[in-house]
């Protein structure tokens, strides 16, 4: 179920979902800060963590909608963790995208690197591109297409979905594992910034890093700590 105050025309959607080092996650939440994005719906799907999140005194919707109006850009906001519904928010997103005759979906991930694995956060984090459609646009931005690699979660399901019915591009970042990684966001932010003439500068994302990660980590970590209360409810039931 999609529910929109307003409904733009031809808008590229930006969707990241809770990953690998919480890239997209980071990457999302700078962007509709600094886009001045403004709430504009939400979705629901079956399936999620059945859960309520409170921020700040106030309810998020575990999926939003948000409008940047100047740029013409829609992005998607999670922190609720999707897995179990990847099919389902896959399909609801494509349908908001054929809804608004959207010109592109851009999808950001977080992927391992053993680079980083091994050498630690000095090693600097290499960022990918897949594209269904010209790859020139890319090609200019001087970053490597991922040649070879499995795409999971909901942009997996989502390039199976639209195929070339609407153009869609991934972005991937190499991340920390197990940390909250800004600076992989910043990288993202970059490429973003370079592709579409956003204009948004990165380097606060890189300077405010901790900022950021404490405050996505506290909830995501309240989020996991919830999950796996109910968790062991349901086998103490079980019991």
């Amino acid at each position: 179920m999609i529910e929109l105050t307003e409904k733009p025309k031809n808008p590229i959607i930006i969707e990241g979902f809770p990953g690998f080092g919480f890239v997209s996650t980071i990457a999302t939440e700078f962007l509709i800060k600094h886009l001045n994005a403004k709430k504009i719906g939400k979705f629901f799907v079956d399936d999620l963590i059945p859960l309520a999140v409170i921020h700040n005194s106030k309810l998020i919707d575990p999926l939003e909608i948000y409008y940047a109006k100047k740029e013409n850009i829609i992005i998607l906001r999670t922190l609720t963790n999707v897995s179990g519904a990847e099919w389902k928010v896959a399909g609801v997103v494509a349908e908001l995208a054929e809804k608004l005759k959207a010109k592109e979906i851009i999808s950001i991930e977080g992927i391992a690197s053993a680079e980083l694995i091994t050498e630690g956060l000095e090693t600097p984090s290499k960022v990918y591109y897949y594209t269904n459609q010209d790859e020139r646009r890319f090609k200019r931005l001087n970053i490597e297409k991922l040649d070879e690699g499995i795409v999971m979660g909901v942009t997996g399901v989502l390039l199976f979905k639209v195929d070339k019915k609407i153009p869609m591009s991934c972005i991937f970042a190499e991340a920390t594992p197990g940390l909250p990684d800004s600076r992989a966001a910043g990288e993202v932010i970059k490429v973003l910034d370079n592709y579409l003439g956003l204009k948004v500068d990165y380097k606060p994302l890189m300077k405010k890093a901790e900022e950021f990660e404490g405050k996505i980590k506290e909830l995501i970590a309240k989020i996991k700590a919830a999950s796996e209360k109910k968790e062991k409810k349901e086998v103490s039931y079980l019991g």
